[in-house]
């Protein structure tokens, strides 16, 4: 590509940046300094100069792509191929063991059959990959010049999301869920949690560290219900999402620091931007079973020669040639997944022995087997009753549950706007039952007098408060039986049943990124040695960023990518907000249920009246201290200060 770069080739040449660029810097390693040497931005300098237009050190006409999987992480490698590597879109394709592209993204059915949606995601303004590429993906419904990303904001900016019943308990009863109550100690051990190295966690679980008053707190109800979190999973993984999410920590338990989007997550994000990136000319080929990968190891390093697939149920081994490249989602988060309905139970014929054995884990192992660059895929896939939990889809006509559900809603259900605003947590369910209802139509072409709702529960695993049985086992009209049991209209069961429509989907591997790990168990984005392999989805490594979200996909193919083609851009670390003074001091004071932390009576006094004063969170003005040598200073201070303000 010599002639982009012609009138540059001076200062190109003298350079000992082009060529070597860091695309992942790792903002929790970095001391931020400016130098005679730094010529690039900060690891986590967010904003539109990391907008450049990657310029790739040589053309690629000639190279062909195979993206193995299209979820999001796939589809976003397509995009930052097409955007940044200025790859021919018509040299991409897709190889996809389902009969429909999205992963785990789905949304599907009708009015008449029902609809289901496996899970769901809660969204956050912060996702900078995310946004980065629906900026550029043309709206769902909306006309051209507008973006995913304009529609999205159009309906947030003007439908705050929040929960005005987060908690329920006692036959339907709206709990208190203005409070934390966190002890003490409880809240110092987060503060340590979060000053701890990430590689003093390694293999250790949330209940390994946290004490028993932690996880009975409402503050461990909010969490672990929002982000599906159980006791026994990954305290490092834990860790990330407190760092990830601490600026939202004030908004987790009326959910009002969530974004959701108008529709289900398929038609919202897979949807458009599958257009876009068929119409720009990339193929994919469905029902294509991708077995194993002929690398070849030596000490050159690594390279794919040939993608070993079963199409049609014939055996074939496409040739992967020099230049060429293979992007592979490792693992599957919804593989494996039972299905049951109304009168029907998943009929879930998969255990310890015999998990991990469906495509995507298995294509992992084999890779796994190569190298041990590869990770360890067996540590997210042999332990499956701590990596399985079920979602119920339930399709509504007008009913006694429907007329419940406008008691917990912050608007109309019909209306178009938030309605229960996020997940609504039964607490004294012995199954621990979340539902939702996100604003309706959940669907483009869903009915005006139909709502969808969604059901899902962490202790599946222990017999039902009203149906004596584990939810695995169950229908779907013992399911809406123990919903309504705890809603307090079992006496209107009946009409419940009759005008809602049960999907249910048990998941063995639904967690299983929540696994505890070690270093080395997840491969890099880029293993060690691989010339032309890249890595990309919930099961691959990066320095800060959390799994189970979007973003942390997108972020995946984008770092594949801008590794691959060794091309001159970074892909910024996480939101730094981790690290302002305001939502440390913001959720110092939350995590103490509003109460004044230690010192901030002294901080308050220090910064009062200076241009400083609101990163102070909201709260009293002042607070009684008794005269000390401290309060002493801090008057002598003030003075001081008053002189220089003078």
């Amino acid at each position: 590509m010599k002639e982009i770069t012609s009138k540059f080739e001076k200062v190109l040449n003298a350079s000992p940046e082009y060529g070597h660029v860091n695309h992942e810097p790792d903002s929790s390693k970095e001391q931020q300094r400016n130098t005679p040497q730094k010529a690039m931005p900060f690891s986590d300098q967010i904003g539109n100069y990391q907008r450049n237009k990657g310029i790739p050190p040589k053309s690629y006409t000639d190279s062909k792509i195979y993206i193995v999987g299209s979820g999001i992480a796939g589809m976003s490698a397509a995009y930052y191929l097409i955007r940044d590597g200025h790859i021919p879109a018509e040299n991409i394709t897709f190889l996809e063991q389902l009969h429909i592209d999205g992963g785990s993204l789905d949304g599907a059915g009708n009015a008449e059959d029902g609809y289901i949606i496996r899970g769901g995601r809660e969204m956050d303004m912060t996702y900078e990959n995310l946004w980065d590429i629906f900026q550029d993906i043309p709206a769902f419904e909306m006309p051209a010049p507008y973006s995913v990303l304009d529609e999205y904001r159009l309906i947030n900016d003007n439908d705050s999301n929040y929960s005005k019943a987060r908690l329920i308990h006692n036959k339907g009863a709206i709990k208190d869920f203005s409070k934390f109550g966190l002890a003490k100690m409880d809240q110092l051990a987060i503060v340590k949690l979060l000053l701890k190295n990430k590689e003093e966690l390694d293999n250790t679980t949330i209940e390994d560290y946290f004490s028993e008053s932690f996880l009975s707190s409402n503050f461990w109800t909010f969490w672990r219900t929002m982000f599906a979190f159980e006791n026994w999973h990954s305290l490092l993984e834990l860790k990330l999402y407190m760092h990830r999410f601490l600026h939202a920590i004030d908004g987790l338990n009326d959910l009002s620091s969530l974004v959701f989007p108008k529709y289900n997550q398929y038609d919202t994000f897979v949807t458009p931007l599958r257009k876009f990136l068929q119409e720009k000319g990339v193929k994919i080929q469905l029902n294509t079973l991708i077995k194993d990968l002929d690398i070849q190891i030596n000490t050159e390093g690594k390279t794919v020669k040939g993608i070993i697939t079963e199409h049609n149920g014939q055996e074939t081994t496409l040739p992967v040639r020099e230049n060429d490249y293979v992007i592979v989602t490792t693992g599957s988060m919804t593989e494996d997944t039972f299905y049951g309905n109304n009168k029907t139970a998943p009929i879930i014929s998969i255990d310890n022995s015999t998990s991990g054995q469906s495509a995507g884990w298995k294509l992992w192992k084999n890779l796994a087997a190569k190298s041990e660059v590869f990770g360890h895929p067996e540590k997210f896939c042999s332990n499956i009753e701590k990596s399985s939990w079920e979602s119920a889809t339930l399709t509504c006509r007008p009913s006694a549950l429907v007329e419940k559900l406008k008691e917990y809603s912050v608007n109309d259900p019909y209306s178009g706007k938030t309605v229960t605003g996020g997940i609504i947590t039964i607490t004294d369910s012995d199954w621990l039952m979340s539902f939702t209802c996100n604003r309706q139509p959940h669907f483009p072409e869903q009915p005006d007098d139909i709502l969808v709702l969604w059901v899902y529960a962490l202790f599946m695993d222990k017999e039902g408060n009203y149906i004596k049985k584990t939810m695995p086992a169950c229908t779907g009209d013992e399911i809406l039986a123990e919903l309504c049991h705890h809603l307090g209209i079992i006496d209107q069961l009946n009409n419940v049943v009759e005008n809602t429509i049960v999907r249910t989907s048990f998941m063995p591997y639904i967690t299983s990124m929540f696994m505890p790990r070690a270093k080395g168990d997840r491969p890099r984005v880029v293993p060690e040695g691989c010339k032309n392999l890249g890595l990309v989805g919930q099961f691959v490594e990066t320095n800060n960023d959390v799994v189970f979200t979007m973003e942390s996909s997108v972020r995946t193919a984008r770092i594949a990518v801008y590794e691959l083609l060794n091309l001159n851009k970074q892909v910024p670390d996480i939101n730094p907000l981790q690290y302002d003074i305001r939502h440390l001091l913001k959720a110092a004071k939350t995590l103490n249920d509003d109460k004044s932390f230690v010192g901030e009576g002294l901080l308050r006094k220090v910064l009062k009246g200076t241009y400083f004063e609101h990163i102070l969170p909201a709260g009293a003005e002042e607070e009684e201290e008794q005269e000390s040598f401290i309060a002493e200073q801090v008057h002598k201070f003030k003075d001081w200060l008053s002189g220089i303000k003078g």
